[in-house]
């Protein structure tokens, strides 16, 4: 396929302040042919079968019964030709990485970069361009930067809040220094600015303050700029890892000693007016992580290699141990989702098993239920098929290793409680592969698969503007098939599935989900697109070229309201390589704005409108106006969904299983866990000793309800003092040594207290007497035999054959 082919690495999109990688160029070998129902049409539609429309009232209130519906969109072509428009990179670079700057600006930075590493050196160039029409026409304004190599692993660093700030780092000619090319006007000027340290990471914003700016050098100094890069201090030295909190607080974790490969010797420091001052929030730890109003902490426990996580929700200040296991060198922690109400927590099991537990917290982030078992997290790199699927509340997909080692995956609508198998989409049937054809169900690939290689292009995709839609590809059989995915859609939030596409393909929501987009992913050069306007029903075909391209990837402005798509490919002839960029723009396509009479009430969670119980999620029900499927019309950029709460009575369904219990498998009803049945559960909350009498239920965070059923709970204080170990020394300011006499004395103390306390355990608990939960909730009390782990920043584990082995030096900790 000649040199760009393989030069082709990298296609960076980012998402205003955010961005993803998008790797593309290994291709799997293989062609695929997609079925159309009118060739004369080029129309791809779903099946006919009758089972297809018996589907819930609220889906068949808004699926069309006209036959005819396809036909709708005649003439699509030569609209379509007429808006097509094509950019030829006069461009033989290996990768590009593409920016919206701003939003509803259409304005494109497209920077192109060829590389070539020589001993300990890499050289290359660098191409800028620059878009103000969705990509339809690019300028090449590489003189703003002077030319300069722009470092690839860098990229584009947008502002945050549509604010036009710009900021490219790339290298100073004839030295071994960084300079950054930083702009206020959405791109089109550019100033540089010599750095006096050499960045090891892309440039961080302060989340509101667009002028103040964050880094770490390559000797792992923390570095910030308060006037948009123009000049920069030093806060700090030996920084290992840091991140922007709340209200202008920086968090980071340093070592005195040197060095950040001494992990569980670490302090965690926070500054709250740009390292003026700073203070030692805790001690011996691992790794951190923030989110939503929650800060942890992974801290060593003082007994060998474990590990547990502590809990902040004023910024450090207070802490408590949650209410989980604790694990062990080569086991870890992951930080799944996170929000003001609850957090969704992995722990990983103990041995290499490839899989753990999912907990859900309450709004403290301290006491944890368990909510899903054998979840698949792979030791391998730490891929994990957890999905939160934006367009419905609520609503996560995951993926959990059965007892026979096959993949599966389960959905849950109410944020943890409950797990269920996808359904099988009426409109398909199982897999040759499946053991049991009746009892088949859908199975969603995500990064599991990518990471196993499978011809999965693209994870699932869900946008919070369309109501109720997922993309994603997907198998049908009695776990996830290796062979080539389909792509499927729901459009009530995963409740029911229909078979979209056939074969793997690249998508994007476009006009708050009222059209889809597809490109086939093929090896071979590509010409055609694919679109619908009914939530993916009908889908018709259009070339945009007669000159096929080699497939890069599809760029669509972020937040889904855009109605122009840009198809990146190269060319690769005998003589010359080149990129490619073909826009099209479906705006003179859908020329009808829509109206009133479009829309159709909706209600989500719901199966019978007429029910009136039914609906409820979360504690309320919420009815939305949502686009006909006949209608073809144009939502706009300004479109709004039209939310309509109603509060709910309580049920057991607006409940978790409270600490100590749980829901067996294919039950709602929460049952104490057989290791602390009849025991007293006591445990310690920001240093008082807490006894929680509970039925075994507790409201789930965030849940709305109101009346109805109201399990007994009650946390009675026991007025005792607790306290946990780990969390010790906290210093304001710098840290400043006296006599070492004090410190003496603290450790006699403190040997002379754990005497005590042992004494005093031994007697209580291997002579007789009560159980004291004080760390654990639902899990097996052998803790000694696990370790503590934190969600793993990198992987050393090797996969041979189906069998993952683990070397030692392979525990890392992700808590993001």
């Amino acid at each position: 396929m000649g040199v760009l082919a393989q030069c082709v690495l990298l296609f960076l999109f980012q998402h205003f302040s955010t961005g993803f990688d998008f790797y593309e160029g290994g291709f799997n070998n293989g062609q695929y042919t997609f079925l159309k129902a009118d060739p004369s049409l080029n129309i791809e539609k779903r099946s006919s079968d009758p089972d297809v429309q018996a589907d819930s009232a609220h889906i068949r209130s808004r699926r069309s019964t006209d036959q005819d519906d396809c036909m709708s969109l005649q003439g699509f072509d030569t609209k379509l030709d007429n808006n097509t428009h094509t950019h030829i990179f006069d461009d033989m670079s290996g990768s590009v990485s593409l920016a919206w700057v701003g939003d509803g600006t259409g304005i494109i930075l497209a920077l192109t970069t060829f590389q070539v590493p020589l001993f300990m050196l890499h050289f290359g160039q660098s191409k800028l361009y620059r878009s103000e029409d969705y990509g339809k026409t690019f300028q090449d304004v590489s003189s703003l930067i002077n030319n300069t190599f722009i470092r690839t692993e860098f990229g584009i660093a947008i502002g945050p809040n549509n604010t036009g700030r710009v900021i490219l780092t790339g290298d100073v000619s004839g030295s071994l220094g960084s300079r950054i090319f930083i702009s206020k006007d959405f791109g089109n000027s550019f100033k540089h600015q010599d750095l006096p340290f050499n960045p090891m990471s892309q440039i961080l914003y302060h989340p509101k303050e667009p002028n103040v700016l964050l880094v770490i050098s390559n000797t792992y100094e923390l570095w910030l700029s308060e006037d948009f890069g123009e000049n920069w201090w030093k806060i700090h030295e030996m920084v290992c890892q840091y991140k922007w909190g709340t209200d202008s607080t920086i968090f980071f974790t340093s070592n005195l000693n040197g060095s950040c490969n001494e992990r569980g010797m670490l302090e965690l420091r926070k500054t709250s007016d740009y390292g003026k001052t700073i203070k030692t929030v805790a001690t011996k730890i691992f790794s951190f992580g923030l989110g939503g109003k929650f800060l942890f902490a992974s801290v060593m426990t003082g007994t060998g290699t474990m590990r547990a996580i502590h809990v902040s929700t004023n910024q450090g200040e207070d802490w408590n141990i949650a209410q989980l296991p604790p694990v062990g060198h080569e086991e870890f922690y992951s930080i799944l989702a996170a929000n003001d109400d609850m957090v969704f927590m992995h722990v990983d099991e103990p041995g290499d098993t490839g899989f753990g537990t999912i907990y859900v917290s309450d709004d403290r982030g301290t006491v944890y239920s368990k909510s899903l078992e054998r979840h698949l997290y792979t030791t391998t790199g730490g891929d994990t098929d957890f999905t939160n699927v934006t367009s419905l509340r609520g609503v996560f997909v995951t993926s959990v290793l059965a007892e026979d080692e096959s993949v599966r995956s389960v959905v849950t609508f109410d944020q943890g409680g409950e797990w269920l198998p996808l359904q099988k989409p009426a409109n398909s049937n199982c897999e040759s592969t499946a053991r049991d054809p009746d009892k088949c169900n859908l199975h969603i690939h995500a990064a599991y698969s990518i990471a196993m290689k499978l011809n999965v292009p693209m994870l699932p995709l869900s946008e919070p503007n369309a109501v109720g839609l997922i993309m994603a590809h997907g198998s049908i059989g009695d776990d996830i098939s290796v062979l080539k995915p389909d792509v499927f859609v729901s459009d009530d939030g995963g409740y029911t599935w229909l078979k979209a596409l056939n074969g793997p393909h690249h998508y994007a929501i476009l006009d708050s989900g009222g059209l889809l987009v597809a490109v086939e992913h093929s090896a071979e050069p590509i010409k055609t697109i694919k679109f619908s306007t009914d939530e993916g029903q009908c889908w018709h075909s259009h070339e945009f070229t007669s000159d096929p391209i080699y497939f890069t990837g599809l760029a669509s402005e972020p937040g889904a309201r855009s109605m122009n798509i840009s198809v990146w490919g190269y060319k690769d002839n005998l003589l010359s390589q080149y990129w490619v960029s073909v826009t099209i723009d479906f705006r003179e396509l859908l020329t009808k704005s829509c109206e009133d009479q479009d829309y159709v009430p909706w209600l989500a969670h719901s199966d019978d409108v007429s029910d009136p119980n039914d609906g409820c999620m979360l504690g309320y029900k919420e009815k939305f106006q949502r686009l006909r499927k006949a209608s073809v019309c144009w939502n706009g950029r300004d479109y709004e969904i039209n939310k309509m709460p109603t509060t709910c009575p309580c049920t057991l369904d607006d409940f978790l299983c409270d600490f100590g219990y749980y829901r067996k498998e294919n039950s709602s009803e929460c049952v104490e866990q057989p290791d602390l049945k009849g025991h007293i559960l006591e445990f310690c909350l920001q240093g008082k000793q807490e006894q929680l009498q509970t039925s075994g239920y507790r409201k789930i965070p965030g849940d709305k309800c109101a009346g109805g059923t109201q399990p007994e709970r009650k946390v009675i204080d026991l007025s005792r003092r607790c306290g946990g170990d780990l969390l010790t020394q906290e210093v304001q300011g710098d840290r400043h040594f006296t006599s070492s006499a004090p410190i003496v004395v603290v450790v006699i103390i403190v040997l002379l207290l754990s005497i005590v306390a042992a004494v005093l355990l031994i007697k209580k608990y291997v002579c007789g007497g009560r159980f004291l939960v004080h760390r654990y909730s639902v899990l097996q009390q052998h803790a000694e035999a696990q370790g503590d782990g934190d969600e793993p920043l990198e992987s050393n584990h090797t996969r041979v054959g189906n069998k993952t082995s683990f070397h030692e030096d392979s525990d890392e900790d992700l808590l993001e």
